[in-house]
């Protein structure tokens, strides 16, 4: 059985990408932050389709932690599915905050490097004697680091989800003799909990979003679960080094 390790799949994105890959017959180890009661309840899906899956505490902006979570990810391998190895990674974990240019501290700077780049380029480092080859990875960027997604207040944030696109490049071209595919996808406004649930705080913004969208509404979770797992199976064997819109058309 293939294993796939997704970061941040407590909800949102992260949460429909491990039911979308366990649906496809793959097992998954999901970290969560701080919402436990999520990360169990994805667990749960995942059983309830028929899956195997571990939940696994993790901190992304804290690195200094990975070599234990490595540890932790060595114990579920064996323990669970009798290996030593998985097969994917998806790097999702992440926040999002709105910040415009003046207003943007040094602190707020420093987090979205440590959770949006920094945790992403060296869990997978860390991870990566334990990535079987012929392997894959996903990282979650977003459109907000495309002309296509740019809007006012997402300086930072888009900044750091850029690096993490062309770092998605770099890692397809090193690892690429081990036959290890990498690529990201860029989601537009997605109905998450991302910025301290703000959909839910503030609905209204809904319509407008959805009327800057070409296909008419803002995205759901399912619409990039789906691709993640699309792009860590063999239909997608020979796409490497790509970054996929999955925004319905914003701004098109």
């Amino acid at each position: 059985m293939r294993v796939v390790i997704v970061t941040g799949a407590s909800s949102g994105i992260g949460q429909s990408a491990a039911i979308q890959i366990a649906r496809r017959g793959a097992g998954v180890i999901l970290t969560y932050s701080s919402n436990q009661a999520g990360a169990l309840d994805t667990v749960a899906h995942i059983e309830k389709v028929g899956g195997t899956a571990v939940a696994l505490p993790l901190d992304v902006g804290r690195s200094e932690t990975f070599p234990a979570f490595r540890e932790s990810v060595v114990t579920a391998l064996r323990d669970t599915w009798q290996r030593d190895s998985f097969d994917s990674l998806v790097n999702n974990a992440g926040f999002g905050q709105m910040a415009m240019f003046e207003e943007t501290t040094e602190e707020l700077f420093d987090r979205f490097t440590r959770i949006l780049l920094r945790g992403p380029y060296f869990l997978t480092q860390t991870l990566l004697p334990l990535l079987a080859d012929g392997g894959a990875v996903v990282n979650v960027t977003s459109n907000a680091a495309l002309l296509s997604g740019m809007e006012a207040g997402y300086s930072a944030y888009g900044s750091l989800k850029g690096g993490l696109v062309v770092l998605t490049r770099y890692l397809a071209k090193e690892l690429s003799p081990r036959g290890i595919r990498v690529n990201s996808v860029s989601p537009g406004s997605t109905r998450t909990r991302i910025a301290g649930d703000a959909f839910a705080r503030h609905p209204e913004v809904i319509p407008a979003l959805a009327a800057k969208t070409a296909l008419g509404r803002v995205g759901e979770s399912d619409d990039i679960g789906m691709v993640i797992a699309t792009l860590l199976g063999e239909e997608s064997r020979w796409i490497t080094a790509q970054n996929i819109e999955v925004s319905g058309g914003y701004n098109l």
